[in-house]
């Protein structure tokens, strides 16, 4: 035999060996549920199987068939959409705003709506000589989805037509809202932040109710919440509130928890699988 041909290292064979035993074992387990499987892929990540980023994607992706489209859908009052009648540079001017590269276009009300706009079309309709009279002529095809279809299946629809939006309608067939594929992407991944989303600012992080509560973003910085409230809280190991108060409950909280820190109360306002997202704050009187 020659030594091209001879059997790899003993020391190379032993570390593939102890690695798929590694992973036998970590599915050894046989799950028979989400959260079993879920429990598995974090003692994976534990065992440095795989990495915190890659466990996030596939708990996000394992949330994506419970979620609907109305989970994620953003609303028809925050919707932008652009009216068919519009003139082209006042079209235009609302495109550069929003930053968004897709529109709905409607009629004489958001519930009539006539087509997608692509911005690129837009442009070129603009520039053309001789070019479309209205944006009529530009439109492409509406796709209308119910707002309890599951996002798995939407996702697959996206990808196999080549649509990126989607229109959402209630059971009336009214208008709900619109949702894109980067609205679903985002369950999975994370936020996806572009050139178009501006950074949030310490205001937009932290908001004053009318009962005199805040809403705290999770991922306001420590150092900021100290100094809106006079607290002292160390962010020597954590960065942001939100890691600080989940790493005082000792688990990734769900919505509608609670716990105290020194003068403040926090309840849970908004979380998911893979993090929280806001709290509810109340400053104790007494404490």
């Amino acid at each position: 035999m020659s030594e091209d041909d001879s059997t790899p290292a003993p020391e190379h064979h032993e570390k593939r060996r102890s690695w798929l035993e590694r992973l036998s074992s970590a599915f050894s387990g046989e799950p028979t549920s989400r959260e079993d499987l879920v429990a598995i892929l974090r003692d994976a990540q534990s065992d440095g199987l795989i990495g915190g980023d890659t466990l996030r994607m596939m708990e996000g992706a394992l949330t994506v068939a419970e979620l609907t489209v109305g989970d994620v859908m953003v609303p028809r009052a925050q919707m932008i959409s652009l009216p068919v009648d519009g003139r082209f540079l006042d079209l235009m001017k609302q495109v550069v705003e929003s930053g968004h590269s897709r529109f709905p276009v409607h009629g004489d009300n958001k519930d009539e709506i006539l087509g997608i706009l692509l911005a690129k079309d837009l442009l070129r309709g603009v520039v053309a000589d001789n070019g479309p009279g209205s944006i009529r002529e530009l439109l492409r095809p509406a796709v209308l989805i119910p707002e309890s279809k599951k996002l798995n299946l939407l996702l697959k629809e996206f990808r196999l037509s080549r649509n990126h939006m989607a229109i959402v309608v209630d059971e009336y067939g009214g208008v709900a809202g619109v949702v894109t594929i980067e609205d679903v992407l985002e369950q999975i991944v994370g936020e996806i932040d572009d050139e178009h989303d501006e950074a949030e600012d310490d205001a937009s992080l932290i908001a004053v109710q009318a009962d005199g509560q805040y809403v705290v973003d999770a991922l306001t910085p420590i150092a900021d919440f100290n100094e809106r409230f006079g607290a002292d809280f160390l962010d020597d190991e954590y960065d942001t509130i939100g890691g600080l108060v989940t790493a005082a409950i000792g688990h990734l909280p769900e919505t509608g928890e609670e716990l105290t820190l020194g003068r403040f109360a926090f309840r849970v306002a908004k979380a998911d699988a893979r993090r929280v997202h806001a709290f509810h704050v109340g400053i104790l009187a007494d404490a």
